[in-house]
């Protein structure tokens, strides 16, 4: 698919992506912003809508939506006041990194590194600026060659680099991400200690992976709940708790769960009762329904 691009026409290339199963959007001529409402989310392979859009606007650049939605999670490389591929090259020795689908310059001298998408996994999208790694998974965007941006008045192209040959290996992007940005050392939490930040959401994750099967969602949402209590960004949140993930209990449910807890919380927070009235069994403390302040108990 990636091998054909290079030298077409936007229109040709927007239909062949589209009739290879990779869902596609328009974006402005020469920029990454997208044209249509909705964006990313309105991408789609019928070939009669991709034909009607870039016979709207010919020179559109393509989007691709990252993710389970296109089957594609990309390895962004960056170099802008930061050395993106030496950390890549870094995490390439450490194991890390497969050899991609594809691999694509882009415009800026950055890279995009085309990886197949795991199924019925969760792949969120991610960026270490430190590092100038990203990645772009569910609820990301790309854009593809041989689209073009306009850069101090040049014409710019994404130009295809390397196309895999063989079979390819899914990228471990969760464990990509703790090795470029390691997250803090755990540190012991106290009886009656409140939830604080990412080193308990840790500690709760390591105490959910050892419960029992039957009853580990609604010990989930009780740890999820006590997160959103002590203001543990949701996406911290996340990153920690899909690790007690297991073959019973998917990436997909803990994610719906941990949402759902959050917005529980903001709802009790808005004046409405919550749903759970009281902490499983099972490790933890019970909790003081007096106290709103989120604590991990227990969990030695």
């Amino acid at each position: 698919m990636f091998d054909r691009l290079d030298g077409l026409p936007l229109p040709v290339a927007a239909g062949e992506l589209a009739r290879a199963g990779v869902p596609v959007f328009p974006c402005v001529p020469g920029e990454k912003t997208p044209i249509v409402a909705s964006g990313f989310r309105r991408a789609t392979t019928d070939p009669r809508r991709v034909a009607g859009w870039w016979r709207w606007q010919p020179g559109a650049n393509i989007g691709i939506p990252t993710g389970a939605v296109s089957g594609l999670v990309v390895i962004d490389v960056d170099v802008h006041g930061v050395d993106g591929y030496a950390a890549y090259a870094r995490a390439a020795r450490a194991g890390l990194i497969p050899a991609p689908l594809a691999t694509v310059t882009t415009p800026t001298g950055g890279r995009h590194a085309y990886f197949p998408a795991v199924p019925a996994r969760v792949q969120r999208s991610w960026a270490v600026g430190k590092a100038g790694v990203d990645c772009r998974g569910d609820g990301g965007y790309v854009i593809a060659p041989p689209s073009v941006l306009r850069l101090d008045g040049a014409r710019l192209p994404y130009r295809v680099e390397q196309v895999a040959s063989c079979a390819v290996e899914p990228v471990d992007a969760g464990r990509l991400r703790d090795f470029l940005d390691p997250p803090p050392p755990r540190r012991l939490v106290r009886e009656g200690q409140p939830v604080a930040g990412r080193e308990d959401a840790d500690r709760l994750a390591a105490w959910l992976s050892r419960q029992i099967k039957g009853d580990r969602n609604y010990k989930l949402f009780w740890a999820a709940c006590r997160l959103a209590e002590g203001n543990v960004p949701v996406s911290d949140a996340l990153d920690a708790l899909v690790r007690a993930e297991q073959p019973d209990f998917g990436e997909r449910e803990i994610t719906r769960t941990v949402y759902s807890a959050y917005r529980n919380i903001g709802a009790t927070r808005r004046g409405r009762p919550a749903a759970l009235a009281s902490p499983p069994t099972g490790g933890l403390a019970r909790r003081d329904p007096a106290s709103r302040a989120g604590a991990a108990r227990g969990l030695g």
